[in-house]
């Protein structure tokens, strides 16, 4: 991590005076000056780690910098979320307060608590900071506590008109597939699986809480093991819970198999559950079928290489700069995932 900034009048997206006024006047007990730290990951979010006069630590999330589009970015939404989740048996991080005021710092922004632990993103960090013996507990609690988020009561903690109930996979179908042919995508295997996964569209069984990215590196690993918080809750919304499983599930490579060079996937390392461990953890605490799961991991990464088409595609049209980006690493996943999705569609046929 980078050292802490010294309080100055600015700091890439933050006003240093404003936010230290807004925390003085909105946190009970925070103390000026703050100090704060930019933090890795977080998607496209800004997220920092502020310390107070005291020593206290927080955490300020916002969106970055720039023109965004209408719905991207809601700092409110996350924050509701969040705040809801709180009483529940979900992990997140406590929340503090939601600054609606723009002007303080040139967006809305949100504070949480510091969570202590690791963010395992790849398997060069799992690597280091876990042994082969915690391992497991780590890949079964992290289904376990999907299991969690998707038991609770929507309506209960006031998440029920958060999004669209039904019809989940089939609307994310024409989004993604729509992205995908605007970038002008010519992969014949995501053209040829679009309609085999149409075809058989499963019956969504019933409505759930919808991470929307939930996988190891978005979560917040304890010293015992267990999800400290979940994290990154910007694409979160409602709809089938088994998207969600089979998400997590695209994203736990088992040696042998096919994957990407741009994820390094911890769930290669020794140690770790296998797949079917995983759906073993999830099903105990869950009412759900999972005999279609694969038709789940095959959608997740059907759409993930329909993303990255739409990714790539910026990149080379010269939208979006490429330093530090491989780009080439793109676009060869694109008929990886392809690839992995057939697979996957290939063993649920």
């Amino acid at each position: 991590m980078t050292n802490p900034s010294s309080p100055g009048p600015t700091l890439q997206g933050i006003d240093v005076p404003g936010v230290t006024a807004w925390y003085t006047a909105n946190i009970d007990g925070a103390l000026a000056p703050l100090s704060f730290e930019k933090l890795p990951g977080g998607h496209s979010n800004f997220t920092y780690r502020v310390t107070d006069g005291a020593g206290a630590v927080t955490v300020l999330r916002r969106p970055p910098e720039g023109e965004l589009l209408p719905s991207a970015h809601d700092m409110g939404r996350e924050f509701r979320v969040i705040d809801a989740l709180g009483p529940t048996p979900v992990p997140v991080a406590p929340t503090y307060g939601f600054a609606e005021d723009e002007s303080v710092t040139g967006a809305k922004f949100y504070v949480m608590g510091y969570v202590e632990g690791e963010v395992l993103h790849d398997d060069e960090i799992a690597a280091e900071v876990t042994a082969e013996s915690d391992r497991h507990l780590i890949g079964i609690d992290l289904a376990e506590t999907l299991a969690k988020l998707h038991a609770v009561d929507i309506d209960a903690v006031g998440l029920g008109d958060l999004g669209k109930h039904e019809n989940y996979v089939a609307r994310q179908m024409r989004r993604w597939y729509g992205q995908y042919q605007a970038s002008e995508g010519s992969v014949a295997a995501i053209d040829d699986l679009h309609d085999r996964l149409q075809a058989r569209l499963p019956a969504q069984q019933g409505t759930a809480i919808v991470h929307g990215d939930y996988r190891l590196g978005n979560t917040m690993t304890g010293a015992d093991g267990t999800v400290a918080a979940i994290l990154d809750w910007e694409i979160c919304t409602l709809g089938d819970p088994l998207a969600d499983l089979g998400y997590l599930l695209s994203t736990w490579a088992e040696p042998g198999e096919a994957s990407t060079r741009l994820i390094g996937y911890p769930s290669l390392l020794p140690g770790f559950p296998t797949r079917g461990e995983m759906i073993d953890a999830y099903s105990a605490l869950s009412d759900l079928d999972l005999g279609e799961i694969e038709y789940y991991i095959a959608f997740s990464h059907w759409k993930l290489a329909c993303i990255n088409q739409g990714v790539w595609y910026r990149y080379d049209q010269g939208q979006k700069s490429t330093v530090g980006v491989d780009v080439e690493g793109i676009r060869e996943s694109i008929e990886q995932l392809a690839g992995m999705a057939v697979e996957a569609f290939d063993r649920f046929d």
